[in-house]
């Protein structure tokens, strides 16, 4: 493992009333680099909270979280829209594909917000897309491919800033044991080329392939305990 990715101490969110509502009470965890964690509970345990605090998608009502080194307690909007598109990669269980859009263009989109060159925008997308395994379906529209293609292309999307977190909500939820199986696959394979990855889930079988999970309930999260595999 490396450095730290992720640093929470003591982060909390408190939604306002009445009366007001401890959906994260203050939380701790390290998260180094190369890390594979899962985060799992029930519904309305937290998870979504932490998912959206983690992502800079909100703000903390307390404590502080540290992404990559940077302190993101202080920063405003624009800085976190920037820090957020620079190094974090998000995977959501609904894909959020633009159905008119190719996958090479839905991957592509992502570089807008972090100022890559224009003239690399077209190649870094097609990288993705082959790294997951989707280099001949570049060109395709998202209502032509499965649900599990239409996932690779969603980890592409993220994967193709090079960010320091893989961020990943319910990545399985919407697909069958087989395409699911595979995305799983899929993860492993990019953790074990150093890419650190959080997994937000309530699926045991999607946890047990994390090197460590943590568990959520009532807002409260706990101190890691060992997981499916080292």
């Amino acid at each position: 493992m490396g450095a730290p990715v992720i640093e929470l101490d003591g982060l909390a969110r408190t939604y306002p009333g009445p009366p007001p509502v401890p959906a994260l009470r203050p939380a701790s965890l390290v998260i180094e680099e190369g890390d594979y964690v899962a985060v799992t509970g029930p519904s309305g345990s937290g998870k979504s909270t932490l998912l959206h605090l983690l992502g800079l998608l909100d703000t903390p009502t307390g404590g502080s979280y540290r992404l990559d080194g940077h302190d993101t307690s202080a920063l405003g909007d624009r800085d976190r829209s920037a820090l957020r598109g620079r190094r974090i990669g998000i995977v959501f269980q609904a894909f959020h594909l633009l159905p008119y859009r190719t996958a090479v263009e839905n991957v592509l989109l992502a570089q807008l917000y972090n100022n890559t060159p224009r003239g690399g925008r077209a190649a870094a997308a097609a990288g993705a897309l082959d790294a997951v395994g989707l280099g001949r379906r570049m060109d395709a529209l998202p209502t032509t491919l499965s649900g599990g293609e239409c996932q690779r292309v969603a980890i592409a999307r993220a994967l193709v800033n090079s960010p320091a977190l893989l961020l990943c909500d319910e990545p399985t939820g919407n697909l069958d044991s087989a395409n699911a199986a595979a995305v799983m696959g899929l993860l492993d394979q990019l953790n074990a080329a150093g890419y650190t990855i959080v997994v937000i889930t309530h699926d045991p079988h999607v946890a047990a392939h994390a090197r460590r999970a943590v568990t959520i309930s009532d807002g409260v999260l706990s101190e890691p305990i060992e997981a499916g595999h080292a």
